[in-house]
């Protein structure tokens, strides 16, 4: 029995977040340096006094410039608080996740539980730090960088649409060749099919058929 793989059958290793091929200095890693910038500039954006996440308690009332629907006094006195970026603030929200991941990073680096400290503000603050401080250990080993940059980059766009009033991106559903469905939106950056585990890039998730014509 011949066991030899011919170099016809090798696949040079690819980025576990987009699809591009790693570099000769960037072998070994889950991303490449180019995803971790991308996420490093990501986290960036949510702490301080004029972050996304400090940006949101300026959004909560209802009104018109809050993104959120205008009620009429005559049929029904409007929410006191927008519960969109209440959501987000509160726990539960962009703290807690950010939290849980390093929860997460943590535990595999076999360090103490971390300690939350101060308000909520504060502690959004140092488990931002905390992350991109511990980014290029993540993005070099943790199998599930992927999960936490996309769930990052989800989290920042849902402040900025609170912020700005801009409308939610609408779901797309397309067909992978192997069955499965993949849910997108026209900024998806790529993803991973769970059904035959074959990795999109943008423009190409965006040349998939819809789901319901593949069907047809």
């Amino acid at each position: 029995m011949n066991d030899h793989i011919s170099l016809d059958d090798y696949q040079w290793p690819t980025c576990g977040l987009c699809p591009r091929q790693l570099r000769h200095d960037e072998l070994g890693r889950v991303a490449c340096r180019g995803c971790q910038d991308r996420t490093a500039e990501t986290l960036r954006k949510l702490p301080g006094p004029d972050g996304l996440y400090a940006k949101l308690a300026t959004r909560l009332a209802p009104g018109r410039g809050s993104g959120g629907p205008v009620v009429s006094v005559t049929r029904a006195a409007p929410l006191p608080l927008r519960l969109e970026p209440l959501s987000l603030m509160a726990r539960g929200g962009v703290v807690t996740i950010l939290q849980t991941w390093q929860i997460d990073w943590h535990d595999r680096l076999g360090w103490r539980h971390p300690r939350w400290q101060g308000g909520l503000q504060q502690q959004l603050d140092n488990a931002v730090r905390a992350l991109r401080t511990n980014l290029e250990w993540a993005a070099s080993t943790h199998p599930a960088f992927g999960d936490f940059a996309r769930e990052t980059a989800t989290l920042v766009r849902q402040c900025e649409q609170q912020i700005t009033g801009e409308r939610p991106e609408r779901p797309v559903v397309v067909a992978c060749p192997c069955g499965a469905v993949l849910r997108i939106t026209v900024s998806t950056p790529g993803v991973r099919c769970r059904g035959c585990d074959t990795q999109y890039a943008r423009h190409e998730v965006l040349d998939l058929p819809l789901a319901h014509r593949a069907a047809a």
